[in-house]
């Protein structure tokens, strides 16, 4: 993905505390080979800081770049790729109750048509699903044409399918 533009962002979900394993592999892995990925976040939805040094230093060495926001929006502006996710804000609170209140002011970090607009025209629409239908994303970006995320679940079950052949 050298050169592309990839907004790894939170999303609202109200389902429950996500980890926040796949935005840290997500910015680590993608910073590896060049991309220019943006971490869209609020301030209480901050990853560790050594994930966030790491990926820096990442797109530093292979020629990408990585940043962090904390302006949804501007996460989708002239993206290739978004992946809004949701994660729950484990640095801010180990309070699950208090991580879902502080979700509850983020109930407009919805993957939708308008931010979708935001993107390029061919950006890919991609989650690691399960997602939360009209909450976290919209029907109409997740089964629209530039959703990718059937064919990122097909990919995932053979590559988990090839590491227990490896591993058995």
């Amino acid at each position: 993905p050298r050169g592309l533009t990839i907004n790894v962002s939170y999303a609202y979900a109200k389902s429950y505390q996500k980890p926040m394993s796949v935005p840290i592999s997500l910015i680590l892995l993608l910073t590896r080979f060049g991309a220019n990925v943006r971490l869209t976040r609020p301030e209480e939805f901050r990853v560790l800081p050594q994930y966030v040094e790491q990926a820096k230093e990442n797109a530093r060495k292979h020629h990408g770049s990585f940043e962090v926001i904390d302006d949804f929006d501007a996460g989708f502006k002239d993206a290739d790729v978004v992946y809004p996710k949701s994660w729950g804000c484990m640095l801010t609170t180990e309070d699950l109750a208090e991580s879902a209140e502080i979700g509850k002011k983020y109930t407009d970090w919805i993957a939708d048509e308008r931010r979708m607009a935001l993107a390029k025209e061919d950006a890919i629409y991609m989650h690691c699903l399960p997602a939360d239908r009209n909450i976290e994303v919209t029907d109409a970006v997740i089964d629209g044409p530039n959703s990718v995320v059937y064919d990122e679940a097909e990919n995932r079950l053979h590559a988990q399918k090839a590491v227990m052949a490896l591993t058995m």
